[in-house]
């Protein structure tokens, strides 16, 4: 699972584009018992999802034409941002928005994969990343649906050093990932194809995050009553959890997850 010891390849941020950022605030605050704090009048209506105190994630409220349907994206740590697309460039990806800086806080750019998954880079300055992960109400795993998963792995290996392993999953295998040389205590992810998405509902190539909760079937009532829809309904799988996935009121998508105990 993700904690904030941060390393090249890992995800360190994420962040919610949304067309009403009062009303996901609203939602997630009822769900994860995050506040929104602004970044001020230069950050164009960008601001922090805050849970105690602590930052779990971004957000700014979006039109589709500045920033496609109400998602949440994914960031990676890199040292270097436009070396880094460069190399997707060159592997395959695009790059919707090339490296810039935002102000101070650090360096980011926003990519595809050879697929058409939306990823984001991070290369840390004043902000190095999250100030919260793997704790009830964050960002504890992420999860990458493709059309061609050896394809999928290759170009992140390229791009970001990510290395990837075997585990056994219900019909078949799942693609576990981690940063280059951190073996299984930095796994934060994995790989599907996603035509074995269990939702049955999706067709193009997207990136998941899962944000641990305490009660994944309390989650889920909570996420309706606040105008959530269910994607999939709370599942047990053995020896990681109960997961459930969801969209909030506007459609963006996340999963939800009480963890199963670590094995000793």
């Amino acid at each position: 699972m993700l904690t904030t010891r941060f390393v090249t390849g890992a995800p360190n941020w994420i962040d919610l584009g949304t067309p009403d950022i009062e009303g996901a605030t609203s939602f997630y605050r009822a769900l994860f018992g995050w506040d929104f704090r602004s970044a001020g009048p230069e950050a164009g209506g960008y601001g922090f999802f805050q849970l105690g105190g602590r930052t779990a994630a971004g957000g700014m409220q979006m039109t589709e034409e500045q920033g496609g349907p109400p998602s949440w994206t994914v960031s990676f740590q890199t040292p270097d941002v436009d070396a880094t697309v460069k190399t997707a460039e060159q592997a395959g990806g695009g790059a919707p928005m090339p490296a810039m800086d935002v102000m101070d806080a650090g360096r980011m750019a926003v990519l595809t994969d050879t697929a058409g998954a939306v990823f984001g880079l991070w290369q840390p300055a004043r902000i190095k990343g999250l100030e919260v992960a793997g704790d009830a109400g964050s960002l504890c795993w992420v999860e990458l649906y493709t059309t061609d998963v050896p394809k999928a792995a290759a170009f992140y290996g390229t791009v970001l050093g990510l290395e990837t392993s075997a585990a056994p999953f219900p019909g078949g295998t799942y693609t576990c990932v981690n940063p280059a040389g951190t073996g299984e205590d930095g796994m934060f992810g994995g790989v599907m194809d996603v035509d074995d998405d269990p939702t049955g509902t999706e067709t193009t190539p997207y990136w998941l995050p899962y944000f641990e909760v305490p009660d994944t079937d309390a989650a889920v009532a909570t996420a309706q009553e606040h105008g959530g829809q269910v994607r999939m309904p709370a599942t047990d799988m053995e020896g990681v959890g109960r997961m459930a996935k969801l969209t909030d009121p506007y459609g963006a998508r996340f999963a939800v997850i009480k963890s199963a105990p670590a094995q000793m």
